[in-house]
């Protein structure tokens, strides 16, 4: 029989450390992973390279180019899970994506996402519990979308309260913001410690240019 990922199960999945996936799009069966090194990124000290910095400052000042939450979590979602050349498969399989939009629906989802010209170019999505972020997968268009919608992400995080964001596991692409492994046990007992806090994804309705104005120079005092 098929398991039905309602919301429930899947946040009392999520508190105990879980998180589900697919063999490949078409594939109907769901296994839960647990893996004994979880990845994890710094919210306040994630490495953010100079290049990158600048390309996020730019974008701010670009018009044609806008950073949202929640506007399109379907097509995130739906982009998240198309395969590409650099990503011949997918875990995301229809009933994923459902269960997530059904918690998207709940309030406990969320998207960031890239735009420029009216165009959906990038972004990533994941799950809050408590004062935890679970990132659950990104997509780029357009060089660089993935990686300030990220910036964007994690400055919303430290904005809004959270005290982590787990990325379940580690890869090249998230090496370079210095993702870093703690065993299971260690991530349980962090992850246990914030069910219980308050956290707010919208970060008071800030504007993005004020949330990141603030996240950097936050950044720029650690290092007075």
């Amino acid at each position: 029989m098929q398991l039905v990922l309602t919301n429930e199960l899947l946040l009392e999945a999520y508190r105990q450390g879980l998180f589900p996936m697919a063999y490949n799009f078409g594939s109907p069966v769901i296994h839960w992973v647990c893996p004994e090194l979880r990845g994890q990124l710094s919210i306040p000290h994630m490495h953010i390279p100079r290049s990158l910095r600048k390309d996020v400052r730019k974008a701010l000042k670009n018009p044609a180019i806008q950073i949202k939450i929640n506007t399109a979590f379907e097509r995130v979602i739906a982009l998240c899970g198309e395969t590409t050349d650099d990503r011949p498969e997918t875990w995301i399989n229809t009933s994923i994506k459902e269960a997530f939009i059904n918690l998207h629906k709940q309030g406990h989802a969320h998207s960031v996402e890239y735009w420029q010209n009216g165009d959906l170019l990038g972004g990533l999505y994941g799950l809050s519990i408590g004062a935890t972020f679970c990132g659950e997968s990104m997509f780029s268009r357009t060089p660089n979308a993935s990686k300030i919608a990220l910036v964007h992400l994690v400055a919303r995080l430290w904005a809004g309260g959270y005290q982590l964001l787990d990325t379940q596991f580690t890869n090249d692409h998230l090496e370079q913001f210095g993702v870093y492994e703690v065993p299971h046990e260690d991530y349980i007992k962090a992850l246990n410690e914030t069910l219980n806090m308050d956290a707010d994804f919208t970060a008071g309705n800030r504007s993005e240019e004020d949330i990141i104005t603030d996240y950097f120079a936050m950044r720029a005092r650690q290092t007075l």
